[in-house]
């Protein structure tokens, strides 16, 4: 019996079948994987929902994209700070007892990665915003431009058409 065979169970068996070549999780690890994941991610449309809702939504959100990227589109409300002056502005700006929402481009960006643990770094809570600005226009939201304000018609592929929200 080879090592690789040695460590699998009946639970687990031999399998040519690519999603389950590595078996899934236990259900304990996998709770803890998600509640951390959760902890650490938020996504556009509860950003969107908790920022539209009266009152203030608990944390503040961050643009860490440069100006030229600011100023083709950015979430209204946001603040500007780019990732490489997080370490000499944060301070100045950010109240560390408020919660940071962090963005950049969209998912094939690690920008908003990248502030979120410089911001960590300094003592804040901080989260990052999954999709970025990318899906935060391609849902449909409203966004600010150095034009004034603007909204696109929400992506059929990344949001739903006759629906206040997906269900999940």
């Amino acid at each position: 019996m080879s090592a690789t065979d040695a460590g699998r169970t009946a639970s687990a068996p031999l399998t040519d079948n690519p999603v389950l070549r590595v078996p899934p999780a236990s259900p304990a690890a996998a709770a803890a994987y998600f509640g951390a994941s959760l902890a650490f991610h938020a996504d556009v449309s509860d950003v969107a929902s908790a920022l539209a809702s009266d009152g203030d939504p608990g944390f503040v959100v961050i643009d860490t994209r440069s100006t030229a990227s600011w100023d083709q589109g950015h979430v209204p409300g946001a603040l500007h700070l780019p990732t490489v002056l997080i370490p000499e502005q944060a301070e100045t700006l950010l109240d560390k007892s408020v919660p940071v929402v962090t963005y950049c481009w969209g998912p094939a960006c690690n920008g908003a990665t990248r502030a979120s643990l410089a911001l960590a770094q300094l003592g804040y809570q901080v989260k990052e915003m999954l999709g970025g600005f990318e899906y935060w226009a391609r849902e449909g939201f409203a966004f600010e431009t150095w034009e004034g304000r603007t909204q696109r018609t929400p992506d059929a592929l990344t949001a739903p058409v006759d629906a206040d929200d997906c269900g999940c």
